[in-house]
């Protein structure tokens, strides 16, 4: 049975999964929370150092996503997963001694590697202890997972934040590290998955070959820029357009943060095969062009309009996350060959991380600097590119991998390649 909460799936791998994501997202939570002052009052960093390390190290992460979910296929994702995971524990440690720009940006890029690899490793496991509709439903429970484990670090964080001290900032960073050799001694009874070797028979990393899910890869990048909406271009917008008063940017986050974590699950419900992947992406387009629009017209009238206008389109937002995500989980499972869904969960990975470097500056341009015209430009984006799905992964059912295995869709019998 699931848990009351509705959190956790049946007892198995499955809720080891879930349990391991929570100690992870936990201390990701503390980190997020503290990190920037932490390398700014205490390492003695510029801001700007800061956001350089980061940025160099997240454009070199994005190379080893799918060479490393390659060597979680080869060599059995269980095993490769534990050892990163490990590994980013150790890794993480570094940040307590880095004294320099040079010292940070070495142990930034490091962290950032292995973490963009024991994602692909991460991804090749869900698809390996769950199977068709089931594996949607395991990532939304981790994704709903990942937010109360987040709130809870942020507010560990934020206790370290209010004593304000050297030493509260390096437990949170020292807590955070633990928390992945924590998971990776969690992860221990996650059952072993044999692993596919390479027969030398054609190229090694066929997901780079397959342009049909490389451009439904490149679709759902698109699609997911509105994950960029509540970190940093709505708190601009608030601040810079509009008359609402700025604690109501923690009202949106927390409204954003709940609602993932009460509905994620039920939405994902029926989501399942490629073709509704694609057809939730289409429906998440409009709704999500639809809360474009009710985020612009929070510039008009008064303080109380535009709280009124901007928490109603953080709701009608977070309806498009929900189905935008649980339909980006079918399409990326069910396109990926059960015998290379490593590298093909890296690369699709690495859709959505590249989207989250460009989302930012993206979104600023747009909204923030475009103002009105911007927000309506946007839920164009949002529209065109959720119907461009449904006929993209149509195209990628009727033209098999290189691999010469069919798609895990295919196999499944949950969607026809003809």
């Amino acid at each position: 049975m699931r848990s009351p909460a509705g959190l956790l799936p049946e007892p198995g791998p499955q809720r080891t999964m879930a349990l391991v994501t929570l100690v992870n997202t936990t201390g990701n939570g503390m980190f997020l929370t503290v990190g920037a002052l932490y390398f700014t009052q205490v390492v003695g960093l510029s801001a700007g150092q800061v956001g350089l390390g980061l940025t160099v190290a997240a454009v070199l992460g994005l190379a080893v996503s799918t060479p490393m979910g390659h060597v979680a296929d080869v060599r059995g994702p269980r095993g490769v997963y534990l050892a990163l995971t490990a590994a980013l524990g150790i890794s993480s440690l570094g940040y307590l001694v880095v004294g320099s720009f040079t010292g940070f940006l070495v142990v930034a890029t490091v962290v950032t590697v292995i973490d963009r690899a024991s994602s692909a490793a991460r991804g090749a496991m869900t698809a390996a202890v769950a199977v068709g509709e089931d594996r949607v439903r395991l990532r939304a429970y981790l994704r709903a997972v990942t937010n109360v484990g987040v709130s809870l670090g942020g507010v560990a964080g934020g206790l370290a934040l209010a004593i304000g001290t050297p030493a509260a900032y390096r437990t949170m960073i020292g807590l955070d590290a633990l928390t992945f050799l924590l998971a990776a001694l969690l992860s221990r009874p996650l059952p072993h998955v044999p692993p596919v070797p390479h027969t030398g028979d054609g190229p090694r990393l066929v997901a780079l070959r397959d342009r049909p899910f490389l451009v439904v890869t490149g679709l759902t990048a698109v699609m997911a820029l509105h994950y960029g909406l509540m970190d940093v271009a709505l708190p601009l917008w608030i601040v810079e357009r509009t008359t609402a008063p700025t604690w109501v940017v923690g009202v949106l986050v927390l409204a954003n943060t709940v609602t993932v974590v009460l509905f994620q699950v039920r939405v994902s419900r029926g989501i399942g095969t490629v073709r509704q992947g694609a057809r939730a992406n289409t429906q998440a387009g409009f709704v999500l062009a639809l809360a474009c629009v009710v985020f612009a017209t929070s510039a008009t009238g008064g303080e109380w309009l535009a709280v009124a206008l901007l928490v109603l389109g953080a709701l009608v937002q977070v309806a498009g996350e929900l189905l935008q995500a649980a339909g980006s989980w079918a399409i990326g499972f069910g396109l990926a060959p059960d015998d290379a869904q490593g590298q093909y969960q890296g690369m699709y990975a690495t859709g959505f991380s590249l989207s989250a470097m460009l989302a930012p500056a993206v979104l600023v341009a747009l909204v923030v600097t475009g103002g009105w015209p911007g927000w309506v430009l946007l839920g164009l984006v949002f529209v065109v590119t959720g119907l461009l799905v449904p006929p993209a992964t149509a195209w990628a059912l009727r033209v098999p991998p290189t691999t010469g295995s069919p798609r895990s869709a295919v196999v499944g019998g949950q969607d026809s390649a003809g």
